[in-house]
């Protein structure tokens, strides 16, 4: 009878373990059979699946072919089509990258590289699509879209900021990112027309910014200090400094008059809410949570933007969305750190809005 040794089970462990690392990287070569997912679904399925129209995901294919093709077709390399429509069902989905690769026939890793070459491609085109426009006529456009709402005026956008769900990015500054929720997130700055696209956004800060200090440190704010977008003013909500050039909600309003700028105020300032209803429930991967690296967040969000603004110029349809309107009539908010009562109306910052309360919507009621 052989005499039991230690050394013989350590042998056959390590036998073991060789031939499951030689089997897993000497696996047959296979290519997974690919579908024309353009040809395969009507234009409701496919909106269904990728969130985008076909005319959409065509405009921006032509865009970004060239950036994301392979040289050649070695080792059956994805074409840039089957690249777009991968990382449009991974922004759709919001699941792993592998069940995204499941989806194209692809291995995980590719998956995760087409994403990235896609993501970068179309964020790259940031200036083309989200951008504030300083014409005349664009002027007059955005200031009569939301003077239609509830007739407020001069108004050229309405700025807010949500949090983008994202998962611990590790590290000594891991914290910095967990907001006040208690997730981990970047808090993300956007501005948005009447017709709620986006003209602005800025997608670097971690989650435990305040939203004050995120737009006093924009370019957004420099060119409304510089009084470059004239006597046009941003509305946004309780949380943000009251300036000449961007009004906030009054605390406390009293007269009539006041009252009534508060009810139009939040009932032009709910576009930004709807457009990142619509924008988050379009891509559910902003909601879910992202599992990539800060850097590739920051261009998700921004070509997730991009796309959001596209799917509105081609009217690509989507489900009717409740809106939050806790978010929306929520004038108070804890985060304000600003005295709005009537005592420091006339300050130099408040004096724009209290002479807009007395000399325009007084003549309202």
């Amino acid at each position: 009878m052989a005499e039991w040794n230690e050394d013989t089970d350590s042998d056959i462990e390590d036998l073991e373990i060789l031939n499951d690392f030689n089997s897993y990287f000497n696996r047959p070569y296979l290519v997974r059979p690919r579908e024309n997912n353009f040809v395969k679904w009507d234009d409701t399925e496919f909106i269904r699946r990728f969130r985008v129209s076909k005319n959409t995901a065509f405009t921006i294919l032509e865009e970004i072919a060239n950036d994301i093709s392979h040289p050649t077709n070695r080792n059956h390399a994805l074409s840039a089509c089957n690249q777009l429509l991968l990382t449009l069902r991974y922004y759709a989905t919001g699941c792993m990258q592998i069940t995204v690769g499941d989806f194209s026939g692809v291995h995980q890793t590719t998956a995760g590289k087409a994403i990235k070459k896609v993501t970068e491609a179309i964020a790259s085109r940031r200036c083309r699509y989200i951008m504030l426009q300083d014409s005349e006529e664009d002027k007059r456009k955005h200031q009569n879209g939301f003077y239609n709402m509830a007739r407020f005026p001069l108004v050229y956008g309405a700025l807010d900021c949500t949090h983008i769900r994202i998962q611990s990015p590790g590290g000594q500054n891991a914290e910095c990112f967990r907001n006040r929720k208690g997730y981990f997130s970047l808090n993300t700055q956007a501005v948005c027309n009447s017709d709620l696209k986006f003209s602005n956004i800025v997608a670097r800060w971690p989650g435990a910014s305040h939203g004050s200090t995120i737009f006093q440190n924009s370019r957004l704010c420099a060119i409304f200090e510089s009084g470059q977008m004239g006597q046009l003013v941003l509305l946004g909500d309780a949380g943000y400094p009251n300036k000449k050039y961007l009004l906030t909600p009054l605390q406390n309003p009293v007269t009539e008059a006041e009252k009534l700028y508060n009810e139009s105020h939040i009932r032009t300032r709910n576009c930004i809410e709807r457009a990142f209803g619509i924008w988050k429930r379009r891509f559910p991967v902003l909601s879910l949570g992202i599992k990539t690296k800060v850097e590739l967040v920051q261009d998700i969000i921004v070509a997730t933007a991009i796309l959001h603004n596209l799917c509105i110029k081609h009217n690509d349809v989507m489900p009717n969305l409740d809106v939050n309107l806790e978010n929306i009539i929520d004038v108070t908010g804890s985060d304000n750190n600003q005295d709005t009562t009537l005592s420091s109306n006339y300050s130099n910052n408040s004096y724009r809005r209290q002479m807009l309360i007395d000399n325009y919507f007084s003549s309202l009621q």
